[in-house]
């Protein structure tokens, strides 16, 4: 679908569309829910309400209005696990002084929970995951492996300081990221979510760009790797090597759980923040004196070979 106004839509695959309003306003908005990935119903709405909060903030956007989504089996589950859940959410929303301002349940035999998002953002002042340059590096300002801990989890081989690890990720808003950002030339912007760190890589390569990733910086959660040398890797991580592996090369001395890791699907994982080499120091710099200290640059824009991830 076109038209004038539409910036970003579903043509392209970003975090969220863009619509212009005025020469000086566009709109932002997203829409994501899922099921329960954790066991604390709180837990679980905060991790929900940060996840659908990130594509705004990826887009270099400021949420201001969210609506709840909500599938719930009412006759099975009891009320007061749908109340933790719409209170983990409150939060997080307040958290990010985002305005709840309605919504819509249904009864459902799985339950689901998310949040559909507005945000605002200057027409000439969006980002997507397209636009990185030769020479950019690359940001990423969350550790790796939500997925494969919470697979463990399930499995009940988790333990409870690394399911505490994942948690804390999970819930941690991408708002400070994109405000430091803000300050800077970025060129381009994602989140990793579940198409995984070699996933969204790729959906930020161009036709005329490759990305060196520095596989040695990209941060991992404690106990991730052991549980994926377990066999405890969701069943996501594969679809995304199947989808994704024909555009990575090398790697060939990486050990199989280390690629695990690098396909995890994620929920509510960091921003991929790519900017110029002479600003990524600086971003890296001001990133870890708000509190994102997992923030690293794992990755280099590079004009050979193209359309490839190369592992390093």
């Amino acid at each position: 679908m076109s038209h004038p106004n539409l910036l970003v839509g579903i043509e392209h695959p970003d975090d969220a569309g863009v619509y212009k309003v005025s020469d000086d306003l566009a709109l932002v908005q997203t829409v994501d829910f899922f099921t329960p990935i954790v066991d604390d119903p709180y837990a679980f709405g905060q991790i929900a309400a940060a996840n659908a909060l990130s594509d705004i903030y990826a887009m270099g956007a400021t949420p201001i209005t969210a609506m709840n989504l909500v599938a719930f089996p009412i006759q099975s589950m009891g009320i007061e696990v749908l109340r933790g859940i719409l209170r983990g959410g409150l939060d997080t929303m307040r958290e990010a002084e985002v305005v709840l301002i309605g919504g819509h349940s249904i009864e459902d035999d799985e339950l689901k929970y998310g949040l559909a998002v507005t945000g605002l953002v200057h027409p000439d002042a969006f980002l997507t995951n397209t636009g990185a340059q030769v020479g950019d590096r690359i940001i990423l300002t969350k550790p790796l492996g939500t997925g494969i801990i919470n697979t463990a989890q399930k499995g009940g081989m988790a333990s409870a300081e690394a399911v505490q690890g994942a948690v804390e990720v999970m819930t941690a808003l991408n708002r400070k990221a994109a405000e430091v950002m803000r300050g800077f030339g970025v060129h381009a912007c994602t989140d990793v979510t579940g198409f995984g760190l070699l996933g969204h890589l790729s959906e930020m390569i161009g036709d005329e760009i490759g990305i060196k990733v520095f596989v040695d910086t990209v941060p991992i959660l404690p106990g991730t790797e052991e549980y994926a040398g377990m066999g405890l890797v969701p069943g996501g991580a594969h679809r995304n090597r199947e989808f994704y592996g024909p555009k990575v090369e090398g790697g060939e001395d990486l050990s199989p759980t280390l690629l695990d890791v690098l396909y995890d699907p994620q929920t509510s994982g960091g921003l991929l923040i790519a900017v110029a080499e002479a600003d990524a120091e600086g971003i890296l710099r001001f990133l870890q004196e708000v509190g994102i200290k997992a923030a690293r640059i794992i990755a280099e824009v590079v004009a050979t070979p193209q359309d490839r991830l190369v592992l390093a």
